[in-house]
C-alpha cells in the first residue's frame, strides 16, 4: 500500500518543487534588480524553506539538531556527507544567517531554475572537475570571499553523492584551499541523514515517511591542523553519528 502511494504522492511533490522553482527564478532576477544581494538572499531562503519543509507531503518528518549553537563571527566552512540533490535545500534555510555558498560543479549553473541562478549570482565556487586549475583558483576565491564577509562555505568531500548513504572517502584538497584562503574560519561538520533513503528508488518514486535529520557536531578550529588528518578526522566524525 505505502508502495502504491508513493506513485501517486510524489508527483505532487515534484511538482511542488518545480513550481518553487520556476516561480523564484524570476523573483530572484527582480529582487537582485531592486535590492541587490541581500534582498535576492532573502528570496532564495524562503524558496529553500518551502523546499525542505514541503517535504511533509511525503510524509516525511523533518529536524534540525545543533544549528541553535553555531558559532557567530568567524566565517565557516561546512563539511558534510553527500547523500541527493536535497542536501542543498536544508543547507540553504539552516545556515542561512552564514549566508551559505557551495563548492559544485560547473555543470549546475546552467540549465536548473533558480538553482543555477542562485549558484551563478550568489558567489558560490562552480568548478571544472576536469580542470585542476580552474577548480583551485574557484575555490581560492570563495575562500577569500568568506574570509572578508564572514561568511560560509559549503563543501562535498566525496564529490558525487553516496547512492546508498553509506559514506565514501573524504577527499582532502578543496577543503585544505579553503582553509588557506580563510585562514580564520572554523569547519563545521555537518551530518545529513535520511536523503538517500528520500530517493532510495530514484526521483520516482520518492519514499514516504522518511525520518530526514540534519545534525551539526562541534566546530573545529584547523589552525595548525594537517588538512588531511584534519578531513579524515571530520570523515570519521560522520560515519560515527550514522553508525557506519
Amino acid at each position: 500500500m505505502k508502495s502504491v502511494l508513493s506513485y501517486l504522492w510524489s508527483p505532487v511533490y515534484l511538482l511542488f518543487f518545480g513550481m518553487l522553482a520556476l516561480v523564484f527564478h524570476p523573483v530572484q532576477i527582480v529582487c537582485r534588480w531592486i535590492g541587490g544581494y541581500s534582498l535576492r538572499k532573502k528570496s532564495v531562503d524562503v524558496m529553500n524553506f518551502f523546499m525542505v519543509y514541503g517535504l511533509v507531503i511525503l510524509g516525511s518528518r523533518i529536524r534540525f539538531k545543533g544549528f541553535g549553537q553555531l558559532p557567530q563571527g568567524r566565517p565557516l566552512i561546512i563539511v558534510s556527507n553527500h547523500q541527493s540533490t536535497f542536501d542543498i535545500p536544508p543547507i540553504v534555510w539552516g545556515f542561512r544567517k552564514h549566508h551559505p555558498k557551495f563548492v559544485s560543479k560547473i555543470e549546475l549553473g546552467k540549465g536548473i531554475p533558480s538553482i543555477s541562478y542562485n549558484l551563478r549570482h550568489g558567489g558560490s565556487a562552480l568548478i571544472d572537475r576536469k580542470n585542476p586549475r580552474q577548480s583551485i583558483l574557484k575555490i581560492m576565491k570563495l575562500g577569500k570571499h568568506i574570509e572578508k564577509e564572514n561568511y560560509s562555505a559549503s563543501i562535498f568531500p566525496e564529490g558525487t553523492r553516496s547512492k546508498n548513504g553509506k559514506v565514501k572517502h573524504f577527499q582532502y584538497a578543496g577543503i585544505a584551499s579553503l582553509i588557506r584562503y580563510s585562514p580564520s574560519a572554523l569547519i563545521v561538520p555537518l551530518v545529513i541523514d535520511g536523503n538517500s533513503e528520500l530517493i532510495k528508488k530514484g526521483y520516482y518514486p520518492l519514499s514516504l515517511g522518511i525520518r530526514l535529520t540534519y545534525t551539526v557536531l562541534p566546530a573545529i578550529d584547523p589552525k595548525g591542523r594537517n588538512p588531511k588528518e584534519l578531513t579524515e578526522e571530520i570523515e570519521s566524525q560522520i560515519k560515527k553519528e550514522l553508525g557506519q
